[in-house]
């Protein structure tokens, strides 16, 4: 293994560039060439790729985003982008990737091990952590901060005026962001799609602050949950209580990343050149009780994602 490449893919998550930084560095450390690729599998169909050094990623590591740019392809999905693709690789003479990601980036990962035998290592990149092998996906600290700086904000404005706010976060499929960001913050509700919404119950905990004094709710609201318009209407339909609604929407992806996730980014980006340096592919890394793992793309994916229903029913048992 004498050169390689990494690309970021999908939606972008805080901690991208410190997995980029560390990918280059560990390579760099090891005498190994490595090419950035701009926009994910779009930049390698195209064969947009350059030289990366340790100069390059100088000042990157508390840089939100990604500095590689990232999209999403819907020719890299059909075996004839796929072969573009590994023809790129082979053109720039790389003989290993890394690719940094969520699910849908780590099984074009997969792919590109199975359909053309190129050394791939997928480091999971994505706020929702949701992918079940690791305990941790390099952005979710992030994101789960940045909702509890807003859910803190919104408490105070919401307290001047008695209202109650419904803050919706990301996680179409998974309620991580909403579980820990409403647990950190107080929230009085957190609804995730994980759990049916009962409309109901949620009134009462709203209404029965109320009556002990309590001068502000805050609801916290996965958007996979349920639609933010019928949670607005159900709720005032059933309690009469002053409610707004925040959207925080892109704000939760953005920003720099925490210490946790340099951190994580960091050591999982070392681990992704050694296994390359190894001449091993088809794997993905994580972290599991603290120690970085690797295993197989599909076996990793196969893996249900996990949502924590003891944090959960402690989050409820707090918020009473």
């Amino acid at each position: 293994m004498k050169r390689i490449a990494v690309l970021t893919s999908g939606g972008d998550a805080p901690g991208m560039n410190a997995a980029i930084r560390a990918v280059v560095r560990a390579a760099s450390y090891y005498n190994l060439e490595v090419y950035g690729v701009e926009r994910g599998y779009i930049g390698l169909i195209e064969g947009d790729l350059h030289m990366l050094s340790r100069r390059t990623v100088s000042d990157t590591i508390q840089r939100g985003g990604t500095i590689l740019r990232s999209a999403r392809s819907e020719e890299f999905a059909t075996y004839e982008g796929r072969k573009k693709a590994a023809l790129s690789l082979a053109n720039h003479n790389v003989d290993g990737l890394v690719v940094i990601g969520g699910d849908g980036s780590l099984r074009g990962a997969n792919e590109l091990y199975n359909d053309f035998s190129i050394k791939t290592i997928g480091l999971p990149g994505t706020i929702d952590n949701d992918l079940g092998y690791t305990d941790y996906t390099i952005g979710f600290d992030t994101a789960v901060n940045t909702a509890v700086n807003a859910i803190n904000n919104l408490r105070d404005t919401m307290s001047s005026h008695q209202r109650v706010v419904i803050v919706q976060v990301m996680g179409r499929h998974s309620g991580q962001i909403a579980l820990h960001a409403g647990l950190a913050g107080g929230a009085e509700v957190i609804l995730v799609p994980e759990h049916p919404v009962d409309f109901d119950e949620v009134a009462n905990v709203l209404l029965r602050g109320n009556a002990v004094g309590k001068t502000s709710g805050i609801v916290v609201l996965a958007e996979g949950a349920c639609p933010l318009d019928e949670a607005m209407k159900e709720l005032k339909e059933r309690t009469g209580l002053s409610i707004r609604s925040t959207v925080l929407g892109y704000i939760q992806r953005g920003g720099s990343p925490t210490m946790s996730d340099r951190v994580l980014a960091s050591r999982l980006g070392i681990r992704a050149v050694e296994l390359l340096k190894e001449n091993k592919g088809g794997l993905v890394v994580g972290v599991k009780g603290g120690e970085v793992i690797e295993l197989p793309i599909a076996d990793a994916l196969a893996i249900k994602p996990y949502f924590d229903e003891k944090l959960y029913e402690q989050a409820t048992m707090l918020s009473l």
